[in-house]
């Protein structure tokens, strides 16, 4: 009974950050995605950032805008974002903005970026959001209760195991540094192995369409709007040692259909990694 009491409680609170929050995210994906659009297929300036990653205006108008609507709104919260760093990161909630995720296919004309926009209470990822300007299709969902695509809602995909598993990551590039073996026996243990869809991945594995998404060398702004998106669709996601994903975490990340399916994943990455250690 009073775990009951308990799981209850913790869905009340969810219901309550969906009721709170939900209207202003929506307006805050509203105002990012005329901004992405404006510059998308366009002739673009492409800058190079200090860690050689690519960085356009459409990045930076789109945080702009909307840590001048989080401030207004919320002036007590928190912000960090993917162009200009964080303020107030101590408080009890923290916006968490990526503006543009994908931005080598957004510079591309590939339309699998997205705008991702997280909310974190206590330090933990309870709502996120995917905004995909060009397709219109956006991802909204409350940790552990409920995802939505476009309004409805999605779920993950049935459990397969690891050998009919569709793999996404962003990019091989992701696993140098000791973990390239153990990548390439991984690609051969799944059924598909799929790159370069940024976050967008991560919204057809909530659809049901892709079984395991894993990455590393993330960023927090990459993270923590895809975890409540993951978790409310009922799917699995952790850390590489499978901790739980918070504003303080390590930049891996495995994201699965379910936990079975992560943690095969996750005993090939590893296992390669200690037998190269050794």
């Amino acid at each position: 009974m009073a775990a009951g009491k308990r799981r209850l409680g913790a869905e009340v609170m969810s219901l309550d950050y969906e009721r709170q929050f939900a209207a202003f995210f929506d307006e805050l994906a509203d105002a990012a995605r005329p901004i992405a659009l404006h510059y998308f297929r366009k002739n673009l300036v492409v800058d190079d950032k200090e860690d050689k990653t690519p960085v356009t205006q459409a990045d930076r108008e789109i945080e702009q805008k909307l840590r001048e609507l989080i401030k207004k709104k919320f002036p007590s919260h928190g912000i960090i974002g993917e162009e200009y760093g964080g303020e107030n990161s101590e408080a009890e909630f923290v916006w968490v903005i990526d503006p543009i995720d994908g931005t080598k296919g957004f510079a591309t004309g590939c339309p699998t970026f997205g705008t991702i926009i997280g909310l974190a209470h206590n330090g933990k990822p309870v709502i996120g959001l995917v905004d995909q300007a060009f397709t219109k299709e956006r991802w909204f969902g409350v940790h552990e209760v409920f995802c939505r695509y476009n309004g409805v809602l999605v779920k993950v995909t049935v459990p397969r195991a690891l050998s009919a598993a569709r793999l996404y990551t962003t990019s091989p590039e992701m696993f140098e540094g000791g973990y390239e073996a153990s990548f390439d026996t991984l690609c051969h243990a799944v059924k598909w192995a799929r790159f370069s869809a940024d976050c967008y991945a991560y919204g057809l594995l909530a659809l049901g369409w892709v079984d395991l998404v894993i990455e590393r060398q993330m960023k927090v702004p990459d993270l923590i709007g895809l975890v409540p998106i993951i978790s409310g669709a009922g799917g699995f996601v952790s850390d590489w040692q499978g901790r739980e994903i918070t504003l303080v975490n390590n930049g891996t990340i495995v994201a699965a259909s379910d936990k079975k399916l992560a943690e095969e994943a996750l005993a090939v990455i590893n296992r390669e990694k200690s037998e190269d250690a050794a």
